[in-house]
């Protein structure tokens, strides 16, 4: 098992493993990545895919995975001008290790749902406070 020990704030920056999955791991980062997985995709396109994704949202992790060379922004001579998104060799290789994890998560999601619902009915706790009642896209 990797063992990643940080002491101090200040290494805290330094740790390339933290680096790294704070940007792939945040919440829409990798909505994002599974959009692409298929294939170059429109900005609105992505944004459809994914739903309730604000555009200030989107453009800001596409910036960011772009910026980490996950994701490439080709922008293509109109008229109209298009704009497409697609996965790096980088980006793919990513995905690929995603994709157990998103299948874990489909076949556990009635486990965790259930566990979640007896923890807050044990703590008191009203609803749904840590994800939405229904299960994250299949892909």
């Amino acid at each position: 098992m990797l063992r990643i020990t940080v002491t101090t704030e200040e290494e805290s920056g330094l740790c390339p493993v933290r680096s790294i999955l704070s940007t792939v791991t945040g919440k829409w980062s990798s909505l994002i990545l599974l959009a692409l997985e298929d294939g170059p995709m429109r900005f609105s396109a992505i944004k459809r895919t994914i739903g309730d994704i604000t555009q200030r949202v989107l453009t800001e992790n596409l910036r960011a995975l772009e910026r980490d060379g996950y994701v490439t922004r080709e922008v293509v001579p109109g008229p109209p001008v298009e704009v497409h998104y697609e996965l790096t060799k980088t980006g793919a290789n990513l995905v690929a290790r995603f994709i157990p994890l998103v299948t874990w998560a489909a076949e556990h999601y009635e486990t965790v749902q259930a566990a979640r619902q007896k923890y807050d009915a044990v703590h008191g706790i009203a609803g749904p406070t840590v994800a939405p009642s229904s299960p994250a896209p299949s892909k």
